[in-house]
């Protein structure tokens, strides 16, 4: 059976309910694309974890925020942010660290009017894809003064705020900048938003966590085990065979077989009604 029919039907199938199981829900909350980006750069520097955990947290924070994630940003001050967000906690991250997310956008809109524009200045459109230009972003932001947050210009050690901002250069799957950049570059589809067009969606590299590791494995995609950014690559590699200019355009679908539907290459019983059963190498055993 051939891969790209299958992969094709599966993500005709993509569903609001699957949607709404999703961190990428709270940008499609907002109508303004400014609301959305900046929604969507919050919601994905906490999506790791339980979903229903990541889902609860987030919620916190843009019951907090309000109406306008944009404006919110524009007047963000660190001092009333830490009081604001004090307690909250989600795994590694706390209050500070989502304060100093927030100072981050902040500096970004002060500097170049949008995340996607200063992103821009970090891009490399002649590189085989997104690898240089994460790089240089994330060392960008880990680089601003976060001193009224912090209250020394270094992030001091004992904060996980970088943990927001892993890099290629480390070998890191930087999965949830890879699932941000997929949110604002890819075609507004119903789900990905469309925002950043001076980013080619062709450069994109997948989202790596638990599920896409797992499945792009029992569809031979990748023989790699470490969930790194080598495997991104390499998954990235072989989509890219399918659709060179769209190679992540089966993420969410493939994502959402784990996510929504519980699918843990154990249980066979799910493997009956998997849509990709005849192609995976543990449903088609």
């Amino acid at each position: 059976m051939q891969l790209k029919p299958i992969l094709e039907k599966l993500y005709a199938a993509r569903s609001s309910v699957h949607l709404a199981n999703d961190p990428l829900s709270f940008c499609h909350r907002y109508q303004r694309p400014e609301d959305q980006e900046i929604a969507g750069f919050i919601a994905a520097a906490f999506a790791y974890g339980n979903v229903k955990i990541i889902l609860k947290n987030l919620e916190i924070i843009f019951s907090r925020i309000g109406s306008s994630p944009r404006a919110f940003v524009e007047e963000f001050e660190p001092a009333r942010g830490l009081k604001l967000f004090a307690g909250f906690k989600h795994r590694f991250n706390d209050g500070r660290d989502l304060c100093a997310l927030l100072l981050a956008c902040r500096s970004m809109l002060e500097e170049a009017d949008s995340i996607g524009d200063y992103f821009l200045g970090c891009y490399d459109a002649a590189a085989e894809d997104i690898t240089p230009s994460l790089i240089e972003f994330t060392a960008a932001i880990l680089a601003m003064d976060y001193s009224t947050v912090f209250g020394c210009r270094t992030i001091p050690g004992d904060s996980y705020f970088p943990f927001f901002f892993p890099s290629p250069a480390s070998g890191s799957a930087c999965k949830r900048l890879c699932m941000y950049l997929r949110w604002m570059v890819r075609p507004a589809d119903g789900i990905d938003l469309g925002l950043w067009r001076n980013v080619s969606p062709a450069k994109l590299v997948i989202p790596v966590d638990a599920h896409i590791q797992r499945i792009s494995r029992f569809l031979g995609l990748t023989s790699r085990r470490q969930a790194d950014w080598r495997m991104a690559r390499e998954i990235t590699a072989s989509l890219r065979k399918l659709d060179p200019h769209d190679p992540v355009k089966y993420d969410f679908s493939l994502c959402h077989l784990g996510i929504s539907e519980g699918c843990d290459g154990k249980d066979r019983l799910r493997c009956l009604k998997c849509p990709i059963a005849g192609i995976c190498s543990v449903g088609a055993a």
